[in-house]
Order: structure tokens, then C-alpha cells, then sequence
């Protein structure tokens, strides 16, 4: 499968608590190429062996934003909560699935302008209702605590652009999997373990936890950061088509960093840098810290409209995280630096 088919495919699926579609879809494509082991929850892990027992870990995250339900009233209207970070003014009128006894289809309800007070939106998600259609049947077929995703279509824009829900970090997951492609059959100088995690969306759990499992000599994690748009800056965005962002922070590792941008260079692989001053709210923070200590890095695909069911995002920036960490890979790491 080429990259932006497995995209879409992974973006069209669900996987968010107890709803395993996208992670059974990722165990599978995984498994064309190495083994796959299930960690809790919705984590995986592959792995390919090399010459010696040093270890990269490359991880990236499966699980996306989306709802759970805390009430249904007798005429079918739903109350929910948020999992994760979500934005409420884009969510009147918003398209959902709800993952119940059945999947249902509904829509955040929107009051037509002409009935509008005028009022401020409401700042708590409880007064933004679901609409399932089902009137006093929804008791039959949705229950208190079943979650909600946003339910589209990845679709194609011009060139090589995409736009879809749960590109992020879905995007990191292709990557993933199309390194394990590219791997597969290869004279590697190092172990590879490939990490699908869970849960980074409510706090990192996923990573957190499969990483103190997973001994590993350093690490590099794949997600999305955000791209260029209107009223912007410059400083807080990566270029929409500009290539993979390599990570610099205090919690990353430099040599790491350096690394990457030096290979990029080498092999004239578009990129750009993203400096944070701290964390960097994606699983490498707590990946650098596992157990004694875990060399980290991070590489982002820039990304427009995150959290969103119309996230977008350019096929060539997740080709040019592929080449880098393929480059990585096959030097070995910073093992021989």
C-alpha cells in the first residue's frame, strides 16, 4: 500500500478507550513486516533484530480526541464529555459516530441563526447536545460512558494535500509502518522496536507505560506539530510542505537532533527545525524520562487545523520523516558518534 492509502485507511477507522478499530487496522499492516505483540490497552509493538543488541525505539501514537457520554435524555438527545482537547467553537453541526450496542450516526446540534440570541457560545461542552435521531430508543442502543468520534472521509485537496480526522497522529503511524516497509529484509546495524501507543491524548499514558516495558538505548517520536496558517506566527508553526520538523528542546537529546538535521542535509531531505523551550507535550516527554533515563528525539509532520475532523497536512512532509529516520536507522543511531 502507498503512504496515502494508509493514511486514509487509518484515518477512516476509530480508536479511542474501548473502541480498538484503528489499532487492530495498525496490527494488522504491522504484521506484514514483523511480529506484533498487543502491550494493554491499544499499544503494539514490532520489532526487527540487527547485528547488535542496541536499541532504537521509534513510537508514535494511535489513539485520537473525541467524547464520552454522561447523559441521554427520554428524547434521545446526548450530553458528553471530552476526551482530550477539543475545541468547542467548531462544534456546532459537527458529524459523529457514536460507538454504542451499534454505531450511530449524529450531529451536534445547531441553532439556526434566525432563532439565535445572540449569546456568546457556551464555554462548557455539556450545553453542546447530540442529536442521534432515535428519540426515546437511544436508551435501547447507547449507554452512559459509550464514547464518540467524529465520523468523515479523508479527502484529497489540491496536489499532494490531504485533510481528515485523526491525522494526528495517525500520520506518525503510517510513518511507522512504512519504516517497518522499508526495513523489512535489511542488514539493520541495530534492534528497531516499533511502538504504537495509546492514550497520548489523555496525558501521554500509552508511551509512558509500554516504554518501561521496552528497554531501549534511545528513542524517537513521531507525531504532528503545527503548520503554517492565517494569523499564525512564524516562531509557533512549521511550514505546510516544508518537510519533516526535527524537535530541539531541553528535554530532547542534541546529539539526537543534530543527527537528524546533518542526515537531512546530507541527503537533501526537506526539513525544518521546531525549537521548543521545554516540554514538548508529546510522548518524548515521558519516553526521556523512562526508568533511569532514555535518549530521546522528535520529529513532527506540520499539520493544519489539529483536533479537528478536517485536519490537513501535505503527503510529502510524512515521505520526508520516512527518508530521515530511514537514514537514522541504517547509520545506527548516535551508537557510533
Amino acid at each position: 500500500m502507498e503512504i496515502k492509502d494508509v493514511l486514509f485507511e487509518l484515518s477512516s477507522a476509530a480508536a479511542i478507550g474501548t473502541v480498538t478499530n484503528a489499532s487492530d487496522l495498525a496490527y494488522n499492516m504491522l504484521s506484514n513486516y514483523t511480529e506484533v505483540t498487543r502491550l494493554g490497552g491499544l499499544s503494539l509493538m514490532g520489532e526487527i533484530k540487527g547485528e547488535k543488541d542496541y536499541t532504537i525505539l521509534i513510537d508514535a501514537h494511535i489513539d485520537e480526541v473525541g467524547f464520552i457520554v454522561t447523559d441521554i435524555s427520554d428524547n434521545g438527545f446526548l450530553t458528553v464529555q471530552k476526551c482530550g482537547g477539543i475545541d468547542l467553537r467548531h462544534l456546532p453541526s459537527k458529524a459523529v459516530t457514536v460507538h454504542g450496542k451499534e454505531k450511530i450516526p449524529a450531529v451536534f446540534v445547531s441553532t439556526p441563526p434566525h432563532l439565535d440570541k445572540g449569546d456568546e457560545m457556551p464555554d462548557d461542552i455539556a450545553k453542546y447536545k447530540l442529536d442521534t435521531a432515535l428519540g426515546g430508543k437511544a436508551k435501547d442502543i447507547v449507554r452512559i460512558g459509550d464514547f464518540v468520534t467524529y465520523r468523515t472521509s479523508p479527502k484529497t485537496l489540491c496536489g499532494d494535500a490531504v485533510c481528515g480526522k485523526t491525522f494526528d497522529d495517525r500520520a506518525g503511524v503510517t510513518c511507522l509502518i512504512e519504516l517497518a516497509k522499508r526495513l523489512q529484509g535489511k542488514t539493520l546495524p541495530c534492534r528497531v522496536v516499533f511502538l504504537i501507543s495509546d492514550a497520548e491524548e489523555l496525558g501521554l499514558r500509552g508511551a509512558k507505560t509500554a516504554a518501561y516495558k521496552i528497554t531501549s538505548d534511545e528513542a524517537i517520536a513521531i507525531d504532528v506539530s503545527f503548520g503554517d496558517g492565517p494569523d499564525i506566527p512564524d516562531t509557533q508553526c512549521g511550514k505546510i510542505g516544508g518537510g519533516a520538523m526535527i524537535g530541539i528542546s531541553p528535554v530532547l537529546e542534541r546529539t539526537i537532533s543534530d543527527k537528524l538535521t546533518d542526515l537531512a542535509k546530507q541527503n537533501d531531505i526537506k526539513h525544518q527545525l521546531e525549537v521548543m523551550g521545554g516540554n514538548t507535550s508529546t510522548n518524548a516527554d515521558v519516553i526521556s524520562v523512562n526508568k533511569c533515563g532514555t535518549p530521546t528525539g522528535l520529529i513532527s509532520i506540520p499539520l493544519r487545523n489539529m483536533h479537528t475532523d478536517v485536519e490537513m497536512l501535505r503527503i510529502s512532509d510524512i515521505e520526508s520523516v520516512c527518508d530521515i529516520l530511514e537514514h537514522y536507522i541504517l547509520s545506527g543511531g548516535v551508537m557510533n558518534d
